[in-house]
């Protein structure tokens, strides 16, 4: 009965997550995150159980089917959904909370070969866009976003939107919110360069005049002379 609670839960949290979704049997049928997610729960259990060369059997077989992948050790909390979902990994010491949205192209790695917690800590309610990269053992806090292809290597705060390579922090906020507004993050790399143009254009026109100046004190000094 619990896990039947807890699929009809995995379902709601495709409808809440994703507007494409129309129907339950759709979501059942035809979204790889819901399968992948599924698949893992059984073989995280069987990790746990040590059962270890099944479990990578099933996590290589949700690989084939989803082509996503999460290492059966990887702990992830509830209501997780990964949208579209190709391209996705998920790494063995990665720990994920509640409520977390993922998109495609998104990889939780890391940056050892220690046999030691190596993979990032993600909290809830967080989203990570299409093609980010979280490497290593770092904590992205609760309420964070982080933007399309970022790649993060360092702790994330609460509240914080990350974009860039590497992540910067570039906006926080005290409400949460579930909206990752895709249109809508700022870009440092590009208002660096519009600062760097600006100034260009002002030192453009200091440069023109000076140089006026010093044709006009030219000018006079020839006619005094």
């Amino acid at each position: 009965m619990k896990f039947t609670r807890w699929i009809k839960e995995e379902i709601e949290t495709v409808f809440k997550k994703d507007p494409a979704a129309r129907n339950t049997l759709e979501v059942i049928l035809c979204y790889p995150g819901f399968h992948a997610i599924i698949l893992h729960k059984f073989s995280h259990f069987l990790w746990k159980h040590h059962c270890k060369l099944i479990a990578r059997l099933l996590s290589h077989l949700n690989r084939f089917l989803t082509s996503i992948e999460i290492h059966p050790g990887a702990t992830i909390g509830e209501r997780f959904f990964i949208d579209h979902g190709m391209g996705v990994v998920i790494g063995e010491t990665a720990e994920i909370g509640n409520d977390v949205l993922i998109y495609h192209g998104v990889t939780l790695g890391g940056v050892s070969l220690k046999k030691e917690k190596r993979h990032p800590t993600i909290g809830n309610n967080v989203i990570i866009g299409a093609g980010a990269k979280i490497l290593g053992p770092i904590t992205v806090a609760d309420n964070a976003k982080i933007g399309a292809n970022t790649v993060v290597v360092r702790d994330i705060p609460p509240n914080t939107t990350v974009v860039g390579i590497p992540g910067r922090i570039v906006a926080e906020f005290k409400q949460p919110s579930f909206n990752l507004d895709h249109n809508k993050l700022p870009d440092p790399a590009a208002n660096a360069l519009s600062c760097l143009v600006d100034r260009i254009i002002e030192i453009e026109k200091e440069i023109d005049q000076l140089k006026k100046q010093l044709r006009s004190s030219t000018y006079a000094n020839i006619k005094s002379d």
